[in-house]
């Protein structure tokens, strides 16, 4: 298999990148050289979002059997490269989000649920839903149904995260002490380990997949006392965790999956929108999640590796909570 990813440096991009590689595929990482590309693959340089910016890529001999694009900004650029590669590629993998999805959409929502209003492929950047709406329509446009495969994700975490979700957790915990641990503690949680994505999406691909699939592990999956758990195992610290109540946490201001990432509170729109998507279509087809110990020690692993910090991107917003709060909160 000829694969062509558009970026593939980082995080989602950087996995897929080492799977295909790991399979022996040959593979062309289009991507603007700000971080190096992994070994034993091809590159090509440009900025999408710039005038003339796919010119290495149009003047570069070659097809490809698949193309991946995991851009989350202007659907414009989606459009642009789907379009130059229409007749230089059998498929065009595009990983979208389930935010996609109306807000909010219903515990055990499925692929069927309605999708935001208002996104075009012309777009410059406007939300992050319409954004990405708009990029699986101007996947859908330049290759046609049949040969575009829309995989929306939910909360992904693993190795080469440049989010902050499980690296936060994995340093707060390593530095010990008492933590507010948010309760309950069998909270169900839903995520998808970025290789368990990768795997899927070549899976997907070579098998010839096409249409939306919503790509994270089954609800329940895991639970924050697992997950923060395995935290404690994977650092070897001296962590108390302090389990708190929902309603504490609220009454403290505290700002769930931003101040505690991957966390929501249970029963609202957000805990069902978050944690409770049906992905029965994605199980159907392969998609495989490995244990939550696993994803932990794994990242924990890399981040010693690279000294303990985990690089951030410049788009996002830095997430945790600040160690007066928690203190606070924690003394009663």
């Amino acid at each position: 298999m000829k694969l062509l990813i558009l970026g593939g440096t980082e995080f989602v991009g950087r996995a897929v990148v080492d799977a295909a590689v790991a399979r022996s595929w040959d593979v062309t990482v289009f991507h603007r050289g700000q971080h190096a590309a992994p070994e034993g693959v091809r590159s090509l340089h440009g900025d999408r979002t710039a005038d003339g910016g796919l010119a290495a890529l149009a003047e570069s001999e070659g097809e490809w059997d698949v193309v991946v694009d995991t851009w989350g900004a202007a659907p414009r650029v989606v459009r642009d490269s789907a379009r130059l590669l229409a007749g230089r590629a059998g498929r065009y993998v595009y990983v979208s989000t389930s935010s996609v999805y109306t807000w909010a959409p219903p515990p055990g929502y499925t692929e069927d649920a309605p999708v935001v209003d208002g996104a075009s492929p012309d777009a410059e950047r406007t939300d992050y839903a319409r954004d990405k709406r708009g990029g699986e329509i101007a996947a859908v446009e330049a290759f046609g149904a049949g040969r575009a495969l829309l995989v929306r994700c939910g909360l992904i975490l693993g190795p080469y995260e440049n989010i902050g979700r499980l690296p936060w957790w994995l340093g707060r915990i390593a530095r010990g002490g008492p933590v507010l641990a948010p309760g309950p503690r069998e909270l169900p949680l839903q995520y998808i380990d970025v290789r368990d994505l990768a795997t899927w999406v070549l899976d997907a691909a070579q098998t010839g997949l096409s249409g939306p699939y919503t790509v994270i592990s089954p609800s329940g999956h895991t639970t924050m006392g697992e997950l923060l758990d395995a935290c404690i195992r994977a650092t070897g610290g001296d962590a108390d965790l302090r389990w708190t109540a929902p309603e504490v946490i609220a009454a403290a201001g505290i700002e769930p999956w931003m101040q505690l990432p991957v966390w929501v509170p249970p029963g609202g729109d957000m805990h069902a929108a978050m944690h409770s998507a049906d992905v029965a279509k994605a199980v159907a087809t392969g998609l495989r999640c490995r244990p939550v110990e696993e994803t932990v020690a794994d990242t924990w692993a890399w981040l010693e590796s690279i000294g303990g910090k985990a690089p951030q991107r410049p788009d996002r917003p830095v997430l945790g909570l600040d160690p007066a709060t928690e203190a606070k909160v924690l003394a009663g």
